[in-house]
């Protein structure tokens, strides 16, 4: 392993500082340790400022009598004693590694958009375009059935995000989004064919019944 003389540098800073090692083989063992336990959700890395801060934190909030939901006082031991992979286990929900992927979010508000449109759409049209589209929709009212619980879980978590904590798309305000069947092919093939028609429509135009039949066929392509 080659290790240019500012990094070097670092580790030998490193080692003086915290004391945690006898040589530099030893520290970097350690720090790359470290860093894969933080990055996997493994283990929580503290500073030498995050541990005075985090003290400071609980004497006041114990003094106060705030009510918190994290148990500070399993927090001090796990600084005390060093059980800095304790957190991970406790509040699993916090020390993860789990990110959305941009390229998902960008999908899904894509096509709550769509479905939005079409939604609001389906509501106003004539009762003989109505059943056109309906006839287009095996017999139904075109709805957003959301994604697949199993396979689609990513994508299903962040259009509830999405709704049910940043409010955005308040039609679905309540919707499950579990569709329990694989949702996400049908829904790209969509999108594709009504991207072009989204433009026209910030010019105040609605969608037609003849447009949203062409979206729902592409959706069965």
């Amino acid at each position: 392993m080659r290790v240019d003389e500012d990094l070097l540098q670092r580790i030998d800073d490193w080692m003086e500082q915290t004391g945690r090692a006898s040589s530099r083989s030893d520290a970097l063992r350690q720090l790359v340790d470290i860093g894969l336990g933080t990055m996997t959700g493994r283990t929580v890395h503290l500073s030498a400022g995050d541990k005075l801060n985090f003290m400071l934190l609980r004497d006041i909030a114990k003094h106060l009598k705030v009510p918190t939901e994290t148990d500070v006082d399993l927090m001090a031991e796990v600084i005390y004693g060093g059980h800095y992979w304790a957190p991970a286990w406790e509040m699993q929900g916090l020390f993860h590694n789990h990110a959305d992927r941009p390229a998902d979010v960008s999908l899904v508000v894509n096509v709550l958009d769509m479905w939005s449109f079409i939604e609001e759409r389906v509501e106003k049209l004539e009762p003989s375009d109505l059943e056109k589209v309906k006839a287009a929709n095996y017999g139904h009212v075109p709805e957003f059935a959301g994604f697949d619980g199993n396979n689609e879980s990513e994508l299903m978590n962040i259009a509830h995000f999405l709704v049910e904590k940043m409010n955005r798309f308040s039609r679905f305000k309540g919707r499950d989004f579990n569709s329990h069947s694989l949702s996400i092919a049908r829904q790209r093939r969509m999108v594709a064919a009504f991207e072009p028609i989204r433009a026209t429509l910030d010019l105040g135009r609605q969608l037609t019944a003849s447009q949203i039949i062409a979206i729902l066929e592409a959706g069965r392509a």
